[in-house]
């Protein structure tokens, strides 16, 4: 039987769209971060961000997102609020009972971006 990818352990479509749920609930709760979400349609955010990560995770998604760096080259993100949602993230898998090491999976593909999304200096 093959190894099942992080997208099949982490529950799938439903399971991914729950964390990301959770995760967005933390995330406009957090003073630090919830002001770039301001403007945003959060339920389609929420789809995108699904996506995402189902596609980052091995899933049967393609991500049809923006590039990384074009999409966040203007905000000005900081590398303590990249952590922030990390953090954000990584407390939404653990909500759902998220295994140590497919937890960490998924915070290595984001960290993979930071460079991408960080655009500002401390």
């Amino acid at each position: 039987m093959p190894e099942r990818t992080l997208y099949e352990r982490l529950g799938g479509e439903d399971a991914i769209a729950a964390v990301v749920d959770e995760f967005y609930d933390r995330v406009m709760a957090d003073e630090l971060v919830a002001g770039y979400f301001d403007d945003v349609d959060m339920q389609k955010q929420r789809a995108h961000q699904a996506q995402f990560i189902s596609s980052v995770a091995g899933g049967p998604v393609e991500y049809s997102g923006g590039e990384m760096a074009a999409v966040h080259d203007d905000m000005g993100i900081t590398p303590p609020e990249f952590q922030a949602i990390a953090t954000h993230l990584d407390d939404a898998l653990r909500t759902f009972d998220v295994d140590e090491d497919d937890r960490q999976a998924v915070l290595e593909e984001i960290a993979s971006y930071e460079d991408a999304v960080v655009t500002a200096a401390d």
